[in-house]
C-alpha cells in the first residue's frame, strides 16, 4: 500500500519506467504486455487499460492519452501560456524588424 501514494502507480513516470524499452508505433494490447513483462503493479496495468485502443507513435503520445485519461488538466493551463505567448510575440515583431537592420 505504501507505493499508491507519492510516485505510486498513478504518476506519469511509474507508468514510462514500465513501458522502458518499447518499440513504438505500439497498439495498446502492446502496451499492456509490455508492462506486465516489467512486473508492472496491477495500478499501472489498470492506468493503461484505461487508454484508448489505439496505436500509439511514441512515448508523449502515450503520456498524452495518460493525462487526458484523468481529467485533461494539462489542457487548461497550456491555453493561459498561449495568451501570454501572444501578447509577448507582437512585442519580439517590433524588436525583430529593427535588429534586421544591419
Amino acid at each position: 500500500m505504501a507505493n499508491v501514494g507519492r510516485g505510486g502507480g498513478h504518476s506519469p513516470a511509474n507508468i514510462t519506467k514500465h513501458l522502458k524499452g518499447i518499440d513504438f508505433p505500439a497498439q495498446k494490447e502492446d502496451l499492456v504486455k509490455h508492462a506486465q513483462h516489467q512486473k508492472a503493479e496491477a495500478v499501472v496495468l489498470d492506468e493503461i487499460k484505461r487508454m484508448d485502443d489505439r496505436e500509439y507513435n511514441s512515448m508523449a503520445d502515450v503520456m498524452k492519452a495518460f493525462g487526458s485519461e484523468r481529467g485533461g488538466s494539462d489542457e487548461g493551463s497550456s491555453s493561459k501560456g498561449s495568451s501570454s505567448k501572444g501578447s509577448s510575440s507582437s512585442s519580439s515583431k517590433g524588436r525583430s524588424s529593427s535588429s534586421s537592420k544591419k
